[in-house]
């Protein structure tokens, strides 16, 4: 199924057919903003990418990278829930179902959670949870509900994480005689809405400054690529406006052929001092001499 609705992918795939943008372009996603990434998605025709309006930020002045896995619950129905959990039982499975996807996380992965804004008796995340994802992605998470043990969660240094709400209470989902069943796990890896978007396993997942983007693979190296040669005509630019050697009205619009050929050479003197990689620097001087 992964394999069948993420046909643009070319790239390498984690065993369980999920696309896996490399490690190199994660790194460099971390320096792109939510405009960037937008002008790219918008332009490609996907225009339901991105969600905002979280109650809770964990670490809210870091930015959050990584490749989505991704789960749903829907609101609890003992039937369901016990042919689920027998299955789970039948698989391996070890734990709660909130567990499950946990252990299936990987470096560098985000796990991104539909629990449908579930709050009162909702948290299926607290700080134990939070530390074995932490522990396994080295990475926080996208979570449409909400969170408990907020304290033990702000100590992960790197736990940058987004988060619908926070609740003091926690998830109630046994099937013991008289218990309130508040939700089943319905789906691991399977194309999930978060909010106003939609996310499937595998895209690149890009948190900052409120908001949450994510990025379809195949654009993943596309809106890098786009974000580091917005950021050295903005620095070449604003440069060349302190300097006075353009006006206002020359560098905010389309450049003249003299304008780019001195961008060219400021490029070339300054390779190695520049916001961006010098590999990616000389990449893109190629590509302007073709």
């Amino acid at each position: 199924m992964l394999i069948k609705y993420t046909p643009e992918w070319k790239g390498e795939r984690f065993a369980d057919g999920r696309p896996k943008v490399p490690d190199a372009i994660l790194k460099r996603m971390q320096t792109v903003t939510l405009e960037e990434a937008w002008a790219v998605i918008k332009q490609a025709a996907y225009g339901h990418q991105y969600d905002d309006n979280w109650g809770t930020i964990i670490h809210p002045e870091k930015v959050l990278v990584g490749r989505a896995l991704t789960a749903q619950w829907l609101p609890g129905r003992p039937d369901i829930h016990r042919v689920i959990a027998e299955q789970g039982n039948r698989d391996g499975r070890v734990g709660g179902q909130n567990a499950w996807p946990v252990d299936m996380l990987q470096p560098g992965d985000v796990y991104v959670c539909d629990h449908f804004g579930l709050k009162e008796d909702g948290p299926s995340i607290g700080d134990n949870v939070g530390n074995a994802i932490y522990a396994r992605s080295g990475n926080g998470i996208v979570y449409d509900g909400a969170v408990r043990d907020i304290n033990g969660l702000k100590e992960l240094e790197n736990f940058t994480s987004f988060v619908r709400s926070y609740d003091p209470s926690h998830h109630l989902s046994n099937l013991t005689a008289g218990a309130q069943m508040n939700s089943t796990m319905i789906g691991i890896n399977i194309p999930i809405r978060i909010g106003h978007a939609t996310v499937l396993p595998g895209d690149v997942v890009l948190g900052r400054d409120g908001g949450v983007m994510f990025i379809p693979p195949q654009l993943a190296e596309k809106v890098v690529q786009y974000s580091e040669i917005t950021q050295l005509r903005d620095h070449f630019g604003h440069q060349r406006l302190r300097e006075k050697k353009y006006t206002a009205g020359q560098i905010d619009t389309r450049w003249t052929d003299a304008i780019e050929n001195d961008f060219t050479g400021w490029l070339r003197e300054n390779i190695d001092k520049l916001p961006v990689a010098r590999a990616q620097v000389e990449e893109i001087l190629k590509s302007r001499s073709r």
